[in-house]
């Protein structure tokens, strides 16, 4: 047991007749360890960026919302009103009126009269 324990400990497997097959082993845990760092790198890299992204979004959308609020105070017709008054330009007092064109084979309200 004990020779067992200070042959791992002297790395004696590495230098043994069967080291060739003991160290394909460890440059394949050696690889597959590099693998697994570079992968988990990529992943919080990955993860860095969504939480970026998740920010602006947060801010992009606020930003959206107080246009649209300042859009609809533009659009007001007493805002209007007031920004075409200091160019001189009054709202009208007469009501607008509806125009309706007939069709060429319907008859007017007059014609259907006088029939």
């Amino acid at each position: 047991m004990k020779a067992g324990i200070y042959d791992i400990l002297k790395a004696k497997f590495l230098i043994n007749e069967d080291a060739a097959k003991n160290w394909k082993f460890i440059v394949f845990l050696i690889a597959l360890a590099m693998i697994m760092i570079a992968n988990i790198h990529w992943y919080e890299k990955k993860i860095f960026q969504i939480v970026k992204m998740s920010k602006e979004v947060k801010e992009l959308r606020s930003e959206f919302v107080d246009r649209r609020s300042e859009l609809m105070k533009l659009k007001m017709e007493s805002t209007i009103s007031k920004k075409m008054e200091e160019k001189g330009i009054f709202p009208s007092t007469v009501p607008p009126t509806k125009i309706k064109v007939a069709k060429p084979n319907e008859k007017t309200l007059t014609e259907k009269i006088w029939q």
